[in-house]
């Protein structure tokens, strides 16, 4: 006994002892929610496992053996949340989920929770969801996605998972990863719900609900009343939520487990028959601060500390078994060091298996592995309406011929859906997607609300079913109301599932600069530094209409066999440009019957065969560029240009291919001169021990304004011509003459 009391900061082993039993909270009774007492004494044994993991998690980070570690206790009720829904239903967790991941664990045989959570608190190699790279809560064979310490940010994912559940069952979809009767859980804690991501995919959820649109998501907020220190005002989530139009609203109180089955077996009713959305709010307690570094008595009353441990929901679980008569005080506290003996011997255990030892063991996780993923062939989701023969045969503009491409995916392959602001009966705003709802209809072409973490967190939830999503955004500077989407949950999925889980998708974001009559920060954005620190996505951008077709292709490929991540920015600028020398030349346009392949991953498109200057460049550069290389040519210069096509990761070695022996480079960036892609170009040559005489022309480092006044701060032709001039020494020698 004193070696459990001696490591049990909780307070639950002194006030058993004691037997200091609270008060009944509620007056559900077993039958009310369908537990038997022996359902409750398997709920009470998840509850104490996961109570146990916290205190020794905390034990051997005081030693110095393990890490920080954000702990379950007081959110121990979420085991009957587990027990009211069925295994196969999809659960995007939030920390404080241990007992709930335990419990579930319960409905597969075979399954060793306890271990499994020991080896990821010690960040072993042998973590069976991320390898050592996280403590996060998660599992394949049980339908909970990883999650790391994360604010709400994966509640729009979720949202977007639902939303394919009812999308499949629309499309009878027969390769649906997510069965088509299941639901959708996410947890998150009071202060999360706060967040701008928790509003906007709560806001998304009850807007498809009060369309009547089928949403079987079940929206879990476990209030323990404060955030890290900050409180959050009594009765501001009910406030909030109970009466939010289109979202059911449950509430219960988790403290009594008997009681959070009620409630969850109530939204698991409505979620799962009435396919709605619904907010399950539960009351829960914060036990032991907010995580293992956390020194609650900083901020906290002890008298309020204390209240709250004398509302331990394992407390209130035993008083429930006692009076049933199923255990005694004495059996409680032997099961009690019973369970606490397995698990320190689990992370005893744990603490001597292997760890991370390389780079290249902790990065091979960021791309998932290749595996064959057929196209489901369209059949009767294809809607009988005019083809695209005459488009496809005729010259067309970059935007038209996106629009074709988008329709050659959605044809072959029943799996790809488009969607986002505008993009269906307007076609979009630029018409990149003209003709696509008539022809495939409103299950596969659809607007969304407008929302960019909803739009991007969509994606996500349809690539955990099956789904390729191709989501736009609307503008380049758009994205960074979402772009943790990105960041933080679609890039880093692979990477903390070992390979495990991925979200292909194909992200359509219009941007660039040179659109005359549009300024600011939001319409005429030239940075694309967002995109490329992001660890294994891949960022493409065409730079005509051909190339357009055939890296959609490729990014295609990319989503559907490699499970990649692609943003696909397209120069808006460019998508109505017919001519490239002179009016009606139309080298701009292209035949799409006529353009064959696609352009590889990798892969640099050089134009011409220049021996004297090698123009690196991308997007709307290429257009100038190849401008610039005949004026230059009437200068005496030879110039190649190279259209880089994949901006991140960057081509390097068929850029240096491409550049052969040409010893003069002159990189045309469009963006900004801080955070552009030259800075990396030049830092690439540098390392690789290369010797090129190298000029650089940006973006000026500012916003773009409105009008002419653009054309001082971005790269223009007559700036190409100059810069290859003085680079080449061609300016020199005129000057000479």
């Amino acid at each position: 006994m004193a070696g459990a009391a001696a490591i049990s900061s909780d307070g639950f082993l002194t006030r058993l002892q004691a037997g200091r039993l609270p008060a009944p909270v509620t007056a559900t009774s077993l039958g009310a929610a369908g537990l038997a007492a022996r359902d409750l004494a398997a709920l009470f044994e998840s509850q104490l496992a996961s109570r146990r993991l916290d205190l020794e998690a905390r034990r051997l980070g005081s030693k110095k053996r393990g890490f920080y570690s954000i702990g379950s206790s007081g959110h121990e009720g979420n085991a009957a949340v587990a027990r009211a829904f069925r295994l196969d239903d999809m659960a995007f967790l939030h920390y404080r989920s241990g007992a709930f991941y335990i419990e579930r664990a319960a409905k597969l045989a075979g399954e060793t929770p306890i271990w499994n959570m020991a080896l990821s608190f010690v960040a072993s190699s042998e973590d069976p969801i991320s390898g050592g790279r996280h403590k996060v809560i998660g599992s394949k064979p049980l339908f909970i996605p990883p999650q790391t310490s994360t604010i709400a940010s994966h509640l729009p994912k979720a949202m977007g998972a639902a939303f394919s559940v009812a999308l499949a069952r629309t499309h009878k979809k027969p390769n649906a990863e997510l069965p088509l009767d299941s639901v959708v859980l996410c947890s998150f804690g009071d202060a999360s719900a706060n967040h701008s991501t928790a509003l906007g995919a709560i806001n998304a959820a009850a807007h498809t609900g009060y369309r009547g649109l089928p949403l079987p998501l079940v929206f879990i907020c476990e209030d323990n009343g404060i955030g890290i220190s900050v409180k959050t005002p009594e009765g501001w989530i009910a406030a909030n939520y109970a009466n939010r139009a289109g979202l059911a609203y449950i509430q219960g109180d988790a403290r009594d487990a008997v009681d959070a089955m009620r409630a969850a077996r109530e939204a698991e009713a409505l979620a799962r028959g009435a396919r709605k959305p619904v907010f399950l709010h539960l009351r829960t307690v914060r036990l032991m601060g907010h995580a293992g570094s956390d020194i609650e008595t900083g901020y906290r009353d002890k008298a309020a500390i204390d209240a709250d441990a004398d509302q331990d929901p394992l407390l209130h679980t035993a008083r429930r078994l006692i009076e049933a008569g199923l255990m005694s005080l004495e059996d409680i506290e032997r099961l009690y060091e019973q369970i606490g003996g397995r698990v320190r011997r689990a992370m005893e255990a744990a603490t001597t298996r292997p760890k991370l030892t390389s780079a290249a063991a902790v990065t091979a996780s960021l791309l998932p592995p290749p595996q064959v993923r057929r196209a489901l062939k369209p059949g009767k989701l294809m809607v009988q309406a005019p083809d695209d023969a005459r488009a496809k045969a005729e010259p067309q503009h970059m935007s038209r011929l996106i629009s074709l491409a988008l329709a050659e995916q959605m044809e072959r392959d029943a799996n790809v859906v488009v969607f986002g602001e505008d993009v269906a009966k307007k076609g979009g705003v630029y018409g990149a997607t003209t003709r696509l709802q008539p022809k495939f209809g409103p299950s596969r072409v659809f607007d969304t609300i407008l929302d960019e973490q909803s739009i991007l967190g969509m994606a996500i939830g349809l690539g955990h079913n099956g789904y390729i999503p191709v989501p736009e955004i609307q503008f380049l500077a758009y994205v960074h109301n979402a772009e943790d989407q990105l960041r933080g949950e679609a890039a880093s999925l692979s990477f903390f599932s070992k390979g495990q889980y991925r979200n292909p998708m194909v992200v359509r974001i219009a941007g660039l600069a040179y659109q005359k009559g549009f300024g600011g920060h939001f319409h005429n954005d030239n940075s694309v530094a967002v995109f490329r620190d992001i660890p294994g996505i891949v960022l493409a951008c065409p730079s005509s209409g051909a190339e357009a077709v055939t890296m959609m292709r490729e990014a295609f490929r990319l989503a559907r066999e490699e499970g990649r991540v692609v943003v696909f920015l397209e120069p808006i600028a460019l998508y109505p440009v017919k001519d490239l020398y002179e009016e009606g030349d139309g080298m701009m346009t292209a035949v799409f019957n006529d353009i064959k392949g696609g352009a590889a991953f990798g892969s640099v498109n050089r134009i011409g065969d220049g021996e004297d200057l090698a123009i690196l460049t991308y997007g709307n550069g290429v257009y100038l560029s190849q401008r610039a290389a005949a004026e230059l040519k009437d200068k005496g210069v030879k110039a190649r240009v190279i259209d880089l096509r994949w901006l991140a990761p960057l081509p390097m070695d068929a850029v240096i291919e491409a550049v052969g022996g040409v010893k003069d480079i002159l990189i045309v960036d469009e963006c900004r001169k801080s955070g552009s892609l030259s800075e990396e170009l030049i830092a690439q040559f540098a390392d690789r021990g290369l010797s090129f005489n190298i000029a650089r022309l940006t973006g000026a480092d500012t916003f773009i304004p409105l009008g002419p006044a653009a054309n001082e701060v971005l790269v223009s032709e007559t700036g190409i011509v100059k810069a290859a001039l003085a680079l080449t020494g061609k300016a020199t020698k005129k000057a000479a003459e």
